[in-house]
């Protein structure tokens, strides 16, 4: 559970804070009373949740691959905690652009950990993925010990980011110079897949899936036999906040690598996620199968939450029929051009009343 004062006027640097997640979670820390300030290259979606939401955040444009500004930038603000979730974050469009996938998803992380080198910044966590481990397919759930690896440019990239967090935590920020050399503790995160209200990104399940039906189309499923962990972005940003809380108490232990997921009977195949969205929405929506050449993607992935639950006091809240009619809630909010920030803020009320 949060601490009900904790993040009142605590300075919280988040980059890649115009994305649907980053987005989420400014708004949640301006409800906690956190002094905000954004660190982002552009809004990378047209229509944006940042843009229908306007968090009272500061923003700085910068590009994370640019060491030089961004070390003046997070030296300038002196921030107390910073979540890195500037990124690539798409399976396909690192098949397309892999050099920036690696250099925005590798390189990015790189100079934020060498920034946060003789800084103010006591917690740092990092954002990476479900997709960081070596996936051999065999349908077990991944645990923070099981090895890394990455069959796409994505995947590889965040695993790759996982690496050098590691590396910087045992070089530069380790236990035995804590509070000596340095007062920083870094941790990083990998989530399910993370649906809500908001996510206006390409290639998507959810957001392809609200697209069609606002659209009154007929919606093209490629992968319907995939399994994913589907989970809420509260779910996961609440476990990010959390650790965060740890972390700047100087509580070394949490500075490790976690998983936020969901509980094993909300892991779904992509079918299942269409058919129970448009049986909430009602009848007259439509979908099909088609098959593409395409790019490799993992068909089963599934995550151990088993250390965030004993170690942390984590767990999620809601389960994935409850982050369905979430999402519903807001995209008939969205399509009545009601307040799209009222209607965050009640979400976020919800779910923090429900933890």
């Amino acid at each position: 559970m949060l601490h009900k004062t904790f993040w009142k006027n605590k300075k919280v640097f988040v980059t890649g804070h115009t994305g649907f997640k980053g987005t989420w979670l400014c708004l949640w820390l301006k409800i906690l009373g956190a002094k905000v300030v954004g660190y982002s290259i552009d809004i990378p979606t047209r229509p944006s949740l940042f843009n229908l939401t306007k968090p009272d955040v500061r923003t700085i444009w910068g590009d994370v691959r640019n060491l030089k500004k961004f070390k003046i930038d997070i030296s300038k603000e002196k921030p107390d905690i910073v979540f890195h979730l500037a990124a690539q974050s798409l399976v396909r469009a690192s098949y397309i652009n892999p050099i920036t996938t690696f250099e925005t998803n590798v390189l990015g992380t790189a100079n934020l950990l060498e920034a946060l080198r003789g800084s103010s910044v006591k917690a740092a966590v990092i954002i990476t993925t479900d997709k960081v481990y070596d996936n051999k397919e065999n349908r077990a759930a991944f645990k923070e010990t099981d090895p890394l690896g990455g069959h796409d440019p994505y995947s590889a990239s965040k695993g790759a980011a996982e690496i050098v967090v590691a590396s910087y935590r045992n070089s530069f920020f380790n236990d035995h110079e804590y509070g000596k050399k340095h007062s920083t503790l870094i941790s990083t995160v990998r989530a399910g897949n993370v649906i809500g209200g908001g996510d206006f990104a390409e290639d998507r399940l959810v957001p392809d899936l609200v697209r069609a039906i606002l659209a009154n189309k007929d919606l093209k499923v490629r992968h319907p036999h995939a399994v994913r962990p589907w989970q809420h972005v509260l779910e996961s940003l609440s476990g990010y906040l959390l650790l965060a809380e740890k972390l700047y108490a100087g509580k070394k232990k949490y500075a490790d690598a976690w998983n936020f997921g969901p509980d094993g009977y909300d892991v779904k195949p992509v079918e299942w996620i269409v058919k129970k969205m448009y049986a909430q929405w009602g009848p007259g929506r439509t979908y099909s199968f088609i098959r593409e050449e395409r790019s490799h993607e993992a068909h089963y992935l599934k995550l151990d939450i088993t250390k965030a639950k004993k170690n942390l006091g984590w767990a999620p809240q809601w389960e994935l029929e409850k982050a369905l009619d979430m999402i519903i809630e807001w995209t008939k909010a969205y399509r009545d051009k009601q307040d799209i920030s009222a209607v965050c803020k009640k979400q976020i009320k919800e779910y923090s009343e429900a933890v």
